[in-house]
């Protein structure tokens, strides 16, 4: 498997191969709290992707150092709120995070979607392309935030390419798989 890991700055990486899931890459999805739409995918990690988790956390630290001296009034919080959560705790009923790490990274901008195709690099176009399941990589950058009261470290949502195929997460068949059996339109012409 290749090492899509590198770091870029302190706080910013590009993080793979890893699992995509909840993609909202093409169309931004409304927040919970009315603010602007953003654009957004959850990154699960095996928990075996040692090199890929001390990369995360590097970046977690950096952006903890970056709050104390930027956001937090130069000193670490009580009760800061890390992005990166466990998936055997927080989803403990979703099959496609047992055994793995996972953090959301969001974004106001568009991202770049790609689609790695043999040794070629192609824009994805749609969800058939980039969807929740599939493997990849992204960029991300760790930042702190004070915001209503909450502190701690989150992740913004770079760009992404996806570097293979995985079971789809969307739940829910093609129509072609509900209606495939069905034969053709001919059969039901009165």
């Amino acid at each position: 498997m290749t090492n899509y890991n590198k770091k870029i700055s302190d706080t910013e990486y590009r993080l793979g191969e890893v699992r995509f899931s909840y993609a909202h890459v093409f169309v931004p999805q409304k927040t919970l709290d009315g603010s602007k739409d953003k654009y957004g995918v959850s990154i699960v990690i095996p928990k075996t992707e040692t090199a890929t988790l001390a990369l995360i956390r590097e970046g977690i630290e950096a952006a903890k150092q970056k709050g104390i001296s930027e956001k937090w009034g130069g000193k670490l919080p009580n009760g800061l709120k890390l992005c990166l959560r466990d998936g055997d705790i927080d989803r403990p009923d979703d099959e496609a995070y047992a055994g793995c790490w996972f953090f959301n990274a969001s974004s106001e901008r568009k991202p770049g979607v790609r689609v790695l195709s043999g040794k070629s690099i192609v824009e994805a176009l749609d969800e058939e392309d980039f969807y929740s399941g599939c493997y990849g990589a992204v960029t991300v950058n760790f930042f702190p935030f004070n915001s209503n009261g909450s502190k701690g470290v989150s992740a913004g949502l770079g760009n992404l390419i996806k570097t293979r195929d995985g079971e789809r997460l969307s739940g829910g068949r093609s129509a072609e798989a509900d209606f495939g059996d069905l034969g053709g339109a001919d059969d039901y012409l009165d």
